[in-house]
């Protein structure tokens, strides 16, 4: 698939730098050449196997300027590749003799009390108009409550938080369908508190509170296109708007964008429910660390924070073996933007057969790896020893 230049023409002693793969190669396009495919159209939706084949498949139909707004990442994009290409660092220690028969029963967890089927999500991520100009964010909401996993919507999103709210299913396993609301702080704050009392009032059960995003991000490819940053705005992201945004809403508030084991444990002492650990996709800060790094970082040094509250993560997820590896260190459950915003151009279907494509993935790689239990999987499965030179280790 498309093969991108990474660091070209820089030379690491005697050896050049690899170049980077936005996609790893499927088959996808070489199976396509042999059928009636022609460049500029999607794939037939059956024939999307595999995460990174919604990419592919989105630039066909997105504009240059739709498909760089939501490809984009920070300044020279090192924390976009390093997210993708990270989980290499960390290989399985596959157990035989283990009966893993039942494990694709196993995937049923909980957030905040709530039950899913996977521990995946749909991450917040602005503007799926793109992708389905009609339908936008309505078909994450379908596809989730099918599939019942939970959807974050985002604040940014193409339709308000009353139209999705509009469509939400009373048939889940939890009954009503559970979300929770994404916000960004505003530096109008009446703007932040109207759209919690908005998202309370709708039925939200947790607000997602963005907070690695106190500014503008250098973000080259969108700008190219004029694509402004939604949250482009200076805003104050300090623990007293937490105790302001407390004051003000019964939900629990996740902050969202934690990437260090200071601030997780603050946020512990702060009596959060849960954390969410991510960068923000590679999109505000180039050289942030991956999802990976951070949960290993966590574990490394404070362990106990995986017991004390709920951990979620997002960023650089494209395969069931990247959900296996979170929870292993022990993350609750998994999220994932840019694939379905891509998987939305397909629009319902497309975001549902990416669920079922992790969910596949997820059943499949425990199975080999030697997992029984999904929500139980020791860290002994993993060999993490190649993080230690990449982490912050505390003295």
């Amino acid at each position: 698939m498309r093969i991108v230049p990474f660091f070209a023409g820089l030379v690491y002693g005697a050896a050049a730098a690899e170049p980077f793969v936005n996609e790893p190669d499927t088959g996808l396009e070489t199976y396509l050449l042999g059928t009636n495919w022609t460049e500029g159209s999607q794939p037939l939706l059956e024939d999307i196997r595999a995460i990174p084949d919604f990419d592919f498949a989105a630039r066909q139909k997105l504009s240059n300027q739709e498909y760089s707004f939501y490809r984009t990442a920070a300044a020279g994009e090192w924390s976009y590749r390093n997210n993708l290409e990270i989980w290499s660092k960390v290989k399985f220690r596959p157990r035989q003799f283990t009966d893993v028969t039942k494990v694709n029963e196993t995937l049923k967890t909980t957030v905040l009390g709530y039950n899913f089927s996977a521990p995946i999500f749909i991450a917040p991520a602005a503007r799926a108009g793109y992708g389905d100009p009609e339908r936008a964010e309505l078909n994450f909401m379908e596809a989730a409550a099918n599939e019942n996993i939970l959807y974050a919507p985002a604040l940014f999103a193409t339709k308000t938080i009353e139209e999705l709210a509009a469509v939400k299913s009373n048939s889940t396993i939890n009954g009503p369908q559970v979300t929770f609301q994404q916000i960004y702080t505003n530096a109008n704050l009446s703007i932040t508190w109207d759209a919690i009392q908005r998202a309370e009032a709708t039925g939200a059960r947790a607000i997602v509170w963005t907070i690695d995003a106190p500014a503008t991000s250098t973000r080259h490819r969108a700008g190219r296109y004029d694509t402004s940053n939604n949250n482009s705005e200076t805003s104050p992201l300090t623990w007293d708007i937490y105790e302001q945004m407390k004051s003000r809403t019964t939900l629990p508030i996740i902050p969202k964008g934690i990437s260090t084991v200071e601030d997780a444990l603050i946020a512990v002492e702060k009596g959060v429910k849960a954390i969410y650990i991510s960068n923000h996709g590679g999109r505000q800060l180039d050289h942030s660390p991956s999802s990976l790094e951070i949960a290993y970082e966590i574990r490394r040094n404070a362990p106990h924070v995986f017991s004390q509250v709920e951990v979620l993560a997002d960023s650089g997820v494209r395969y069931g073996t990247d959900v296996l590896k979170l929870l292993a260190l022990g993350v609750r459950a998994v999220g994932l933007g840019r694939p379905f915003m891509y998987a939305n151009t397909y629009g319902v279907g497309g975001v549902a057969r990416a669920i079922q494509i992790l969910k596949t993935e997820i059943a499949q790689d425990a199975a080999q790896v030697g997992i029984s239990d999904v929500q139980n999987i020791p860290a002994s499965f993993l060999n993490t020893r190649a993080l230690e030179d990449t982490v912050f280790i505390v003295d």
